[in-house]
C-alpha cells in the first residue's frame, strides 16, 4: 500500500493549505515583478520592442534561409508602424502589467514547486521522490514554450500585422498597449501550451484519459491544433504550420507519457492485489 499523509485533513484544511501556497506564489511573482519594474530599459528596449526591428534574430534567420534557396522573399527591411500612447496612464499601466508578466514567467519554477507541495500528500511515496524531475521538466517545457512564442509566434504576428494595410490613406500608429498585449499573449499562451505533456500526465493518473482515447481522437486534435494555430498566428498557412508542428509533436509525446503512466498504474494495482 502507498504511504499517504499521516494526518487526515478536512476540506477547510485543504483550502487553508491552498491559500498559503497561493500567497507564497504571489509573493514570489511580486518580488520578481519589482525587480523587472526597475529594469525598465532592458525589459522594453532590449526585449519587448526587439521584434519591431528588422534586425531581430528571427527575421535575420528567415532571411538567411530564404537566400539559401536563392530568393529574398523572407527578407524584410522595415516594419512600418510607430507606437503611440493615447491615455494619460497607459504607459504606467503597461509598465506594471509587463513587470507582473515577467515576474510570473521568471518565478514559474517556484510556482510549480508550490503546486507540487500541495498535491504531493495525495501521491505515492515513489511519486513524491520525483519532485525534482517534475519541477525541472515542467519549467523546461514552459521556458521552451515562452521562447517559441517570443522568437516564432511574436515576430510572425508583428511582421504580418505591422505590414498589413487596407489602404495607403491609413497610418500605422499602433497603441503601445495593443502591441504589448500581442507579445504577452503570444509568449504566455505558448508557454502554457507546451505544458501539455504534464497536463496529460495528471489527467491519466486521475483516470480521465487513456492512450487509446488520445489515439482515437488524434484527427479531432489535429483540427483543434490548426484552429489554435490560426488564432495565435497571422492568417497565412506558413505561420500556422510552423506553430502547429511543435504542438502536434507535444500531442504525440503526451500519448507516449499517458501509455507509460497507465502501464505503471496497472502494474501497481496487480502488485497490491
Amino acid at each position: 500500500m502507498a504511504k499517504k499523509e499521516e494526518k487526515d485533513m478536512s476540506f477547510l484544511d485543504h483550502v487553508e493549505e491552498l491559500r498559503w501556497h497561493l500567497v507564497r506564489s504571489t509573493f514570489a511573482v511580486i518580488l520578481v515583478a519589482i525587480i523587472a519594474f526597475l529594469m525598465k530599459d532592458i525589459i522594453f528596449d532590449k526585449i519587448i520592442f526587439a521584434p519591431k526591428n528588422a534586425d531581430f534574430f528571427t527575421y535575420q534567420f528567415f532571411c538567411k534561409v530564404s537566400k539559401f534557396f536563392g530568393t529574398d522573399g523572407l527578407c524584410i527591411e522595415d516594419i512600418p508602424f510607430t507606437f503611440q500612447s493615447l491615455a494619460m496612464a497607459e504607459q504606467f499601466s503597461v509598465h506594471i502589467w509587463t513587470s507582473i508578466t515577467a515576474g510570473f514567467i521568471i518565478a514559474f519554477p517556484f510556482i510549480i514547486w508550490e503546486f507540487w507541495k500541495f498535491i504531493s500528500p495525495g501521491l505515492y511515496e515513489k511519486e513524491r521522490k520525483g519532485a525534482k524531475s517534475f519541477i525541472i521538466i515542467s519549467s523546461f517545457l514552459f521556458f521552451i514554450g515562452v521562447l517559441f512564442g517570443y522568437y516564432v509566434v511574436t515576430p510572425l504576428s508583428v511582421n504580418f500585422l505591422g505590414n498589413y494595410s487596407i489602404s495607403d490613406m491609413v497610418e500605422r500608429n499602433i497603441k503601445i498597449g495593443s502591441y504589448i498585449a500581442l507579445v504577452r499573449s503570444s509568449t504566455l499562451a505558448s508557454g502554457l501550451i507546451f505544458e501539455l505533456p504534464i497536463i496529460m500526465y495528471f489527467l491519466t493518473k486521475m483516470g480521465l484519459i487513456t492512450p487509446e482515447f488520445l489515439r482515437k481522437y488524434r484527427k479531432h486534435a489535429l483540427v483543434l491544433v490548426l484552429i489554435l494555430a490560426a488564432v495565435i498566428t497571422p492568417p497565412d498557412i506558413i505561420s500556422q504550420i510552423i506553430v502547429a508542428i511543435p504542438i502536434l509533436l507535444l500531442y504525440e509525446v503526451s500519448i507516449y507519457i499517458s501509455k507509460i503512466v497507465l502501464k505503471r498504474e496497472r502494474k501497481r494495482e496487480q502488485e497490491n492485489a
